[in-house]
């Protein structure tokens, strides 16, 4: 039996392969365009959601620990401007209002 072969056989590593292709922060996203901007858009697995909660901009309810979701941000942005959104939230973005309402008491992310 011959050993498992951990590395790939074209001798460029993942993180070449990810810069030749553009991809930053992270593999699996895809570029979008919103409100006359570009929008890098990655999917979140449950399992890698990790243990913290996140407040989704589009409807303003919080995303659980373990849930799958979305993470968007501005191509001219950087990771600070990262935001979460549930699927659904991200794919009727252009369908809600801008002006969510929110309780005086409640947090804004």
């Amino acid at each position: 039996m011959s050993p498992r072969r951990n590395r790939p056989r074209g001798g460029e590593s993942f993180h070449e392969r990810a810069v030749e292709q553009g991809v930053r922060y992270g593999g699996g996203g895809r570029v979008e365009e919103w409100q006359g901007e570009e929008w890098s858009v990655r999917p979140v697995s449950g399992a890698s959601a990790g243990g913290k909660r996140y407040r989704c901009p589009g409807c303003d309810q919080e995303i659980p620990p373990g849930v799958p979701h979305l993470v968007a941000w501005s191509e001219h942005g950087g990771v600070d401007d990262r935001r979460h959104w549930h699927k659904a939230c991200w794919n009727a973005k252009d369908r809600r209002t801008t002006r969510v309402q929110r309780s005086r008491n409640a947090p804004r992310y």
